[in-house]
């Protein structure tokens, strides 16, 4: 039996006590509130325990509303959620992958959190990510963070070559070359998910991505061919450690931060993961393009509100409440992401920390999510984003395969997720 089954079953038996003793109890003990929130693990296991702190927080500061709080696995993750819904025991409001929030109100799951977002400033929100849930005219999720990819560099390497920091991808390139030898390489990078951000960055910082403006696939479009041929290039250079394909992330980070690639794509936290590597780690400012695009890819971490609450008033007053103070999160619970809110991003704990700051006010508002050029959300992202089509043409490219068939085989592919 759930906590929420059995907080419900002692307050009807305490009504029926109540009532045979000639009794009343208060309207909130005779019907209370429960709440269910299931929440993803963000970080390491400090995350769950400054979460539940959050809602233990909550649950003091109202008596009348208690919220129940489950720390997901990501294993199996999807699996967890539309079994839930199928059996008719959905929580009241979860986060979730990015494009989950989109898939299951499409599938007549989810509520819109409309009136939640009427509530709130929405320039305190970092740029773009409420575009980047809205879907059939309404707000299928609440921004809390806010995952992107940086481009960082070895400052030791760079500085015994005499090598200068690049701005644009001719000055890159020459870089990963002159810095390419006795066992080391330029960048490194892995045949998983690491492969595939690489494939989104450069795209979208060359002014293309997976569509066009009018929501068409368009991976083989000019602008998106010119970036993977790009890619393609470096491994013909020799820049590119020829492992990558067969590295998965924490092998290409772990050879970053040993010295062994002078770049690496990451995430923004990544110099705080690195250990006593971390003075040696640098950020490249946001390349140029060949035509002067900048650019690069980020994910909308979200909360969603399931149609399957009891409460749907109360729950859209908790989902307020949590992306109001949120703080926690990040100062004690170290998610691995940034917030979507400006005035939390504000705090001391992102201002101090030169690296987060950094990319908070420079990469941050030049990110753009898997939809671009379109923008929005829609229901095949989570498909796209889960399936191994692009993480093939990823590995394909880091393999020095020919990129005209790989590229025509992920073009078709991702037609026929978008006709379905």
């Amino acid at each position: 039996m759930s906590r929420t089954q059995y907080t419900r079953r002692l307050a009807a038996k305490l009504a029926l006590a109540a009532t045979a003793l000639g009794l009343s109890l208060p309207h909130a003990m005779a019907q209370p509130v429960t709440l269910d929130f299931w929440d993803m693990n963000w970080a390491g296991t400090e995350y769950p325990v400054a979460a539940q702190a959050l809602v233990d927080r909550y649950n003091a500061e109202h008596p009348d509303v208690q919220v129940v709080y489950r720390s997901v696995p990501w294993t199996n993750w999807y699996e967890t959620f539309v079994t839930a819904i199928a059996s008719g025991s959905a929580p009241d409001l979860s986060t979730g992958a990015g494009f989950q929030a989109v898939q299951l109100y499409d599938q007549g799951a989810i509520l819109p959190v409309d009136e939640v977002v009427a509530q709130l400033d929405p320039n305190d929100f970092a740029p773009g990510t409420l575009e980047a849930l809205r879907y059939d005219d309404h707000y299928v999720g609440l921004p809390w963070g806010v995952d992107i990819r940086v481009l960082f560099y070895r400052k030791d390497l760079l500085e015994a070559a005499g090598v200068a920091v690049p701005t644009n991808w001719q000055e890159f390139r020459d870089a990963a070359k002159t810095l390419t030898g006795d066992g080391k390489y330029g960048l490194v990078t892995a045949g998983d998910s690491m492969g595939v951000h690489w494939v989104l960055f450069s795209a979208i910082n060359n002014g293309g991505g997976l569509f066009d403006a009018e929501g068409k696939p368009d991976l083989n479009g000019e602008r998106s061919t010119e970036a993977l041929q790009y890619l393609s290039d470096l491994v013909a250079d020799g820049s590119v450690n020829p492992a990558s394909a067969g590295y998965v992330g924490d092998d290409a980070r772990g050879a970053f931060f040993r010295g062994e690639a002078a770049f690496v794509l990451g995430g923004p936290l990544l110099p705080d993961q690195s250990g006593d590597a971390k003075p040696q780690i640098g950020i490249v400012p946001p390349l140029k393009g060949p035509h002067g695009d900048i650019g690069t890819i980020n994910w909308v971490n979200n909360l969603m509100v399931y149609n399957q609450t009891e409460h749907p008033a109360e729950t859209m007053a908790f989902l307020k409440w949590w992306s109001d103070n949120a703080l926690t999160l990040w100062t004690e619970g170290h998610a691995g992401n940034l917030p979507a809110r400006k005035s939390i991003a504000a705090d001391a704990h992102f201002q101090g920390n030169p690296n987060v700051k950094y990319v908070i006010d420079s990469v941050m508002p030049i990110a753009k999510p898997m939809s671009a050029a379109v923008g929005g959300t829609f229901p095949q992202l989570n498909e796209i984003d889960g399936d191994g089509f692009l993480r093939a043409l990823s590995q394909s490219i880091w393999q020095g395969q020919p990129l005209a068939d790989n590229l025509a085989a992920a073009q078709v592919h991702l037609e026929e997720i978008m006709a379905d």
